[in-house]
């Protein structure tokens, strides 16, 4: 499993692009892997057969750096290389070439049980192979032992720790309900196993009672677990819908932002007029280079320059250390389906905001279609939250980790306002900034807020 962002830890492998026994080369698309942000496309960066697929897709929380496929050189044998699985199953030899039997024997044997074999004294006549077409495989070969006689009860070869019955037999499970398996607290023997050859596989763990162990035959079964089940459970219509990676890293890091960080919140309301009159002004002069500003571009640009004002409000908390940024890139929220992303506008201060508007646009655009790079959208100083465009007044956001400040910009609005000590009518948005109170003291995020309301109020200050 490649590690397609800096964050990943783990990934759901969507779907093969490729089937046992397709010859690849290096470039050649593998699989689709859904991270922690995005559905990527995982490349092939050497040539060879795809002998065994060890994951099957749509299967989740796959660690990173672990085997979810064997390509194998011309020759080799999957049998011989680690995978995920505690042993090779047939399925691996049958998805190679056959291996040309030594003309002096006639005996059809894989290239791995072969070397078993003549290391350690075992006549190849005396095995009844259980490959495709009688063939000697790997297994067979471990059932014996060196005298060359066959053993009269031969046993799956023996592998660390194995989960097993109450005969001693070890029981065929795949990895992921193995893990899972420890999790919930099932013994492995209790459960009847629905894949291959009795395989027990994910769906299995899944129906299974936790906590239930086997007992002898011959034992009386125990009277079931009263369960406690809610009306809610049982009269409301509902269905359960499974949580994309993004959703959980979403659910873990804003959490963990909630828990870690104490969050201060600061308040202002900005008068609108001005920018927008501004904004009109540039448009019309940007029209034909077809280049349109929106009023979250200008905001984009007042939350750089004002962060460059106020540099004690560009910093992260490190622990023991505090981080302070010497360029203001900026986080943007970004609705996408299934979640948000915060794609990044890097150096935000002392961009041109006709170039803001282009970068933002093509940015949202690709975040839509889950096509964005890694870089594009990790880091960044800081970030705004935007939902002004859907009549939402005020809100407070949650801060991005490990970032110390977002903020969260409301809908511009026609409102009662003193303007030259008298009332008028006015437009005004509500801003609210979330500061990271470990990081940042509440009247710097206050000079910050104040910088940022002279930007908006007299915006040719953006331009200067």
């Amino acid at each position: 499993m490649p590690a397609l962002s800096p964050t990943m830890e783990e990934g759901t492998l969507a779907k093969w692009l490729v089937k046992e026994g397709d010859q690849v080369t290096s470039g050649d698309l593998l699989a689709e892997i859904e991270t922690d942000k995005a559905t990527m496309e995982f490349e092939a960066i050497d040539e060879g057969i795809v002998a065994k697929i060890v994951v099957a897709e749509g299967t989740d929380n796959v660690k990173v750096g672990e085997v979810i496929a064997i390509i194998t050189e011309e020759g080799e044998d999957a049998g011989d290389m680690e995978a995920s699985e505690p042993t090779p199953a047939p399925a691996a030899e049958e998805a190679l070439p056959p291996v040309a039997p030594k003309p002096d024997d006639g005996i059809k044997i894989s290239p791995s049980a072969r070397r078993i074999a003549e290391a350690n004294g075992i006549d190849l006549a005396t095995i009844t192979g259980t490959g495709p077409g009688g063939k000697i495989v790997k297994g067979d070969v471990e059932n014996l032992e060196g005298s060359g006689e066959a053993a009269p009860a031969p046993s799956p070869a023996p592998v660390s720790a194995p989960a097993s019955g109450t005969s001693g037999e070890r029981i065929k499970a795949s990895p992921l309900a193995r893990r899972l398996a420890e999790q919930k607290g099932i013994d492995l023997a209790s459960v009847a196993g629905s894949g291959p050859n009795g395989r027990i596989v994910k769906a299995d763990i899944e129906t299974a009672q936790p906590g239930a162990t086997a007992e002898p035959a011959s034992a009386a079964a125990p009277a079931p677990a009263a369960q406690t089940v809610s009306i809610s459970d049982t009269e409301i219509p509902h269905t359960d819908e499974k949580l994309s990676n993004m959703r959980k890293t979403i659910a873990r890091r804003l959490t963990q932002s909630m828990q870690d960080a104490p969050h201060i919140y600061l308040t202002v309301d900005c008068q609108l007029d001005a920018l927008l009159a501004l904004r009109k002004e540039l448009n019309e002069s940007l029209e034909a280079r077809e280049i349109k500003l929106s009023v979250n571009d200008m905001l984009i640009k007042a939350l750089g320059l004002a962060l460059e004002q106020v540099p004690a409000c560009n910093v992260s908390f490190m622990g023991d250390q505090l981080r302070r940024y010497e360029r203001q890139d900026i986080s943007v929220a970004v609705s996408i389906p299934g979640g948000l992303i915060t794609p990044v506008v890097t150096d935000a201060a002392n961009k041109a905001i006709s170039k803001i508007a282009t970068e933002t646009k093509d940015l949202a655009s690709r975040a839509q279609k889950g096509k964005l790079q890694p870089h594009e959208y990790m880091g960044g100083t800081a970030s705004i939250s935007n939902m002004g465009m859907m009549g939402i007044k005020q809100f407070t956001a949650v801060i991005n980790p490990p970032q110390s400040m977002i903020l969260a910009v409301g809908a511009g609005e026609k409102r009662p306002h003193v303007i030259d000590d008298s009332l008028q009518i006015a437009t005004v948005m509500t801003v609210t900034g979330s500061f990271d109170h470990r990081a940042i003291d509440g009247a710097d995020g206050a000079k910050l807020l104040a910088a940022f309301k002279t930007l908006v109020e007299k915006p040719l200050g953006m331009l200067a």
